[in-house]
């Protein structure tokens, strides 16, 4: 083969990744977001009760926060791609099990469909660090703008689908599972054309220390990761509910949420943007204040008028913290090994975090009979998020920290 050719099949190669990771990220909420217009629906046909549907939400998070710290191992054992499509696979299991109309698999396909996510959740943010190391901010925001426009599509559709089309709850949310065989046809033939092209695959290399566990920017990052969730999860698991308490009819409310993550999609460009600056700290404390407007509104305000600024305010911000929060997993390291090793940490911390916010303001929900006290709450946490948030976007690496930890080690000895 000339150069020519050899080069010519870097570029069919890197493009076909590309294409893999926008495969990847259209799974990664779509079957979590199609859930919240249907939740009322789901309870009142399976006889659940709110902090029970709220768990449709949480159990995937549990599962991200599981399965984050194993996820970097299982791709340094069996290549990241072959580990993607298991987790598509497994996605895909999950959404076909959770269809049936029986609360044992409603669940149980739910913890499934976070597993299979939870895969990709980890392992994407050390594939770009690899394969784009100049490239970070930019292709987080690739990938946040497909996964967020998806995650849009199928709020939107849900209640359209399940009664418009006729398809009722149980196909609604089964139709979510074509994204992953998608997904695993473009890496099956990826990894095929990488064997072919004798294509060294990613591998990263296990932690050998517990210093990440140690570092302050790293549970900076990790706090951060985990409030911007938590807020996210609830907005994707309750809104349609409150909006509908409101007044709104059950339609509109899931084309509102479905609203809230379209007019968020410019916002995910901000890790661009973050990319120039020397230090992220304002940037990511002044799009948590916008979210703090937003529940603010919320909370105070039931007119129409005041719904919708509410909404349009929670989505741009949940559209550039989350992937602010992904681009910070790379940003913060100096190699794929420490960013796999950090997003490992980030996302166990982080979804054990906003696991609780789904169950947690449906159980509030319930003790109180209405929605002042859980919007509290959120609003509340959303402050604190904003601390953390100034924190995490400091001009500092990983690796600054380790080389100050042992400088102090040395001095003390």
């Amino acid at each position: 083969m000339n150069n020519y050719q050899f080069e010519d099949m870097r570029r069919y190669t890197r493009s076909l990744l590309i294409a893999g990771i926008i495969s990847i990220a259209f799974n990664l909420r779509a079957a979590i977001t199609s859930v919240g217009p249907l939740a009322n629906v789901i309870g009142k046909d399976l006889g659940l009760e709110s902090w029970s549907v709220g768990l449709l939400t949480s159990l995937p998070l549990v599962a991200f926060a599981v399965m984050s710290p194993i996820a970097p191992k299982l791709g340094n054992r069996y290549s990241n791609e072959v580990v993607l499509i298991a987790g598509m696979v497994m996605l895909m299991a999950g959404v076909a099990v959770r269809s049936l109309p029986f609360s044992l698999f409603l669940f149980s396909g739910t913890v499934l469909i976070g597993l299979g996510i939870a895969v990709s959740n980890v392992l994407l943010p050390g594939v770009i660090k690899e394969r784009f190391p100049y490239r970070v901010p930019l292709m987080t925001s690739v990938y946040s703008i497909a996964m967020n426009l998806v995650a849009s599509l199928a709020s939107g559709l849900s209640i359209p689908l399940a009664a418009n089309a006729g398809l009722g709850w149980k196909w609604s949310l089964a139709v979510w599972g074509l994204p992953a065989l998608f997904a695993i046809v473009i890496w099956v033939y990826f990894v095929k054309r990488r064997q072919a092209a004798n294509d060294v695959p990613v591998k990263y290399i296990a932690a050998s220390d517990t210093r990440m566990w140690r570092s302050r920017l790293a549970w900076e990052v990790a706090a951060f990761f985990g409030l911007q969730a938590f807020l996210y999860y609830v907005v994707i698991a309750w809104l349609p509910v409150i909006l509908q308490d409101y007044g709104v009819s059950s339609q509109t409310a899931g084309w509102m949420l479905s609203y809230a993550q379209f007019i968020g999609l410019p916002a995910a460009l901000l890790p661009v943007v973050a990319g120039k600056l020397k230090s992220q700290s304002f940037l990511t404390a002044g799009i948590s204040l916008v979210a703090c407007a937003g529940m603010f509104g919320l909370l105070v305000g039931d007119s129409f008028v005041t719904m919708v600024i509410s909404v349009t305010l929670i989505g741009l911000s949940m559209g550039g913290l989350f992937p602010l929060a992904l681009a910070y997993l790379g940003m913060r390291t100096q190699g794929a090994q420490r960013a796999a090793e950090l997003s490992g940490m980030a996302q166990a911390v982080g979804y054990f975090v906003s696991a609780a916010g789904p169950p947690v303001i449906g159980f509030l929900n319930d003790m109180t009979g209405g929605w002042q006290l859980p919007l509290a709450i959120v609003l509340i946490l959303s402050m604190i998020m904003t601390v953390f948030g100034y924190g995490a976007g400091r001009n500092r690496t990983i690796e600054d920290e380790f080389t100050d930890m042992a400088a102090k080690k040395d001095k003390a000895s």
